[in-house]
């Protein structure tokens, strides 16, 4: 019966945007091409276990969506506390939160700034069952292998943009 109830809560716990709907547009303002602000980010209970939460922000249709060769990672973050329920806009973490290192070499959001295309951004948030400490800037592949076997539950989110100025 416990499993059955950890199943349960797990499927509750979603991510989602006051800015855009699932595979909706990401607004211009989130982006490279105004204000780079991340965007706001809230979601419902986590499992019961939940000790911290990771968010990694990733574009897997780079550089072209009709001939992708990477996945481009915008944004990681770890150790953000259980109790946390929300991202506000402009990056501000809550206290004890950790920064990542994106494939633009920094900590903080960067926004979609694709270079052709439609690209597809997939806001992905983990419920662990550990804190896992400061461990410098990881970059998604390091957080991915730190985070092995200790994920209760993954909520996504997905949204969309395609540059207006050339």
């Amino acid at each position: 019966m416990t499993a059955l109830l950890a199943l349960a809560a797990a499927a509750q716990f979603a991510l989602r945007s006051s800015a855009f709907a699932e595979g909706a547009a990401i607004p211009a303002r989130f982006t490279c091409e105004a204000g780079d602000e991340s965007p706001p980010l809230s979601w419902s209970s986590p499992p019961e276990a939940t000790k911290s939460l990771a968010l990694v922000v990733d574009d897997p249709d780079a550089p072209d969506p009709e001939e992708p060769k990477r996945t481009w990672v915008h944004w990681v973050i770890y150790d953000l506390p259980a109790s946390a329920r929300a991202l506000g806009t402009g990056g501000a973490l809550p206290e004890g939160t950790l920064r990542g290192k994106s494939d633009f070499g920094e900590g903080r959001w960067r926004g979609p700034c694709p270079p052709i295309g439609r690209h597809r951004y997939f806001f992905k948030l983990y419920a662990l069952d550990v804190a896992l400490g400061d461990r410098g800037s990881l970059t998604k592949a390091e957080l991915e292998q730190a985070i092995q076997g200790h994920v209760l539950a993954k909520a996504q989110l997905i949204g969309t943009y395609q540059k207006t100025h050339r």
